[in-house]
């Protein structure tokens, strides 16, 4: 039995798609009339990509969330004892989400063709990166599918709980910051103007704080969509010339450079590559693969490059930890930890226990990060709406003071 993506017309004409299991594309269109669809195009779910879009899903592959969903449950089926291809039948019934079950659909039809399970993902890297398909293929090998799997889906859920991490830790500052520029904005373009109609009929000599403001509101009256031009310009030039390996290269390791941000930056990417290493070499695939597929979880390009250095000197005969080592570019804790999981041959164990203490490196990192960046912006953004109310206040004061003098 294979799987159809399909697209039908309901009984109030509105347009229903998705996939739906059958032996024959026939067989397919007669299972949607027993529905009460009318079938306008049915296809093979062979190649996600052609059944996605047929079933108006586009060409994406699956969200980090639905890769976790989809390797627990497998993992958990496999283990109960059912095979492959049944496993997959029964998670293409119980998906909820159209996409997850034209992906599932179509992997269970290249099993069904005699495909394994990893060649089958494979085919869909949009959807399975290298380390979900080489983990697979390692636990199909050594018979231990449930366990890969586990450790993938632990592997998805760790990474996406420290993106998660970096991402608040810099929400609040950023929030705050465009709250600030909107107020400051809206100040700029209503009050101001009034405020410069009340002062220019007193005459004489205004505070110079009273002059740059209205200078800067006029400035922004007149060239404030010429600004606006120039930022959009500035990010499209800057994402274009991040596409250079060599400025990348450079920015990279200024960041990597920084007293506190460079210290988050190194030990989140340690902690990724761990981790990734450590859900590798527990499935059993190869040392020197593990290292080439980790080195590509890496966003940092020296700590990329160091690696593929470290991986090189492995095949050259040179300990992990060492070759680590010689770049200077990771934390010397967690090399302490793989040169013990070396030498105990506890390889796995030790990658993981790296992981997990950079994880908490990553935390302290950010907390400290947190004391530091909220207390400044709420600084900032209160000295620029302070410099505000005082070059509006400071004309009104001598405005008194003028009125009563005798």
């Amino acid at each position: 039995m294979g799987a159809f993506a399909y697209q039908a017309l309901d009984a109030a004409g509105r347009t229903q798609t998705g996939v739906v299991q059958a032996d024959t594309v026939r067989a397919a269109r007669g299972l949607l009339r027993d529905k009460g669809l009318s079938p306008l195009s049915v296809s093979p779910a062979g190649d996600v990509a052609s059944a996605g879009r047929l079933a108006g899903l586009g060409s994406r592959g699956l969200s980090s969330t639905h890769l976790v969903v989809l390797t627990q449950q497998l993992a958990v089926l496999i283990r109960a004892g059912l095979p492959i291809d049944e496993a997959l039948a029964a998670l293409a019934d119980e998906a909820s989400d159209q996409r997850l079950r034209a992906v599932v659909a179509a992997l269970r039809s290249r099993v069904m063709e005699g495909s394994t399970l990893a060649a089958s993902m494979a085919e869909f890297p949009d959807s399975f990166p290298e380390i979900v398909c080489a983990t697979v293929q390692a636990g199909e090998q050594s018979g231990a599918l449930d366990e890969a799997l586990d450790r993938l889906a632990d592997y998805a859920e760790t990474r996406d709980s420290l993106n998660r991490e970096l991402v608040s830790a810099f929400a609040y500052p950023v929030l705050l910051l465009l709250v600030a520029f909107a107020v400051v904005a809206g100040l700029m373009s209503s009050v101001v103007p009034r405020v410069v109609d009340v002062f220019s009929n007193l005459g004489g000599q205004l505070p110079l704080l009273t002059r740059a403001l209205i200078a800067i509101s006029g400035f922004l009256s007149k060239f404030g969509w010429l600004l606006a031009l120039m930022l959009i310009a500035a990010i499209v030039i800057w994402r274009l010339l991040m596409r250079r390996t060599e400025l990348r290269h450079r920015m990279d390791a200024f960041w990597l450079r920084l007293p506190l941000l460079g210290r988050v930056l190194r030990a989140s990417e340690t902690a990724r590559v761990t981790r990734t290493l450590a859900v590798l070499t527990g499935a059993g695939v190869p040392v020197l693969e593990a290292l080439r597929l980790a080195a590509q979880t890496l966003r940092r390009l020296p700590l990329q490059q160091a690696m593929r250095r470290a991986a090189q000197r492995v095949r050259e005969g040179t300990a992990i930890a060492r070759a680590l080592s010689e770049s200077q570019a990771f934390p010397p804790v967690a090399l302490r930890l793989i040169s013990s999981g070396e030498r105990s041959g506890r390889l796995a164990e030790m990658f993981d226990a790296a992981a997990t203490q950079q994880a908490r490196e990553v935390k302290s990192a950010l907390d400290l990060l947190r004391a530091v960046l909220a207390p400044m912006v709420i600084l900032f953004v209160g000295a620029l709406v302070l410099a505000i109310v005082l070059a509006i206040l400071l004309p009104i004061f001598e405005l008194n003071t003028l009125i009563g003098a005798p």
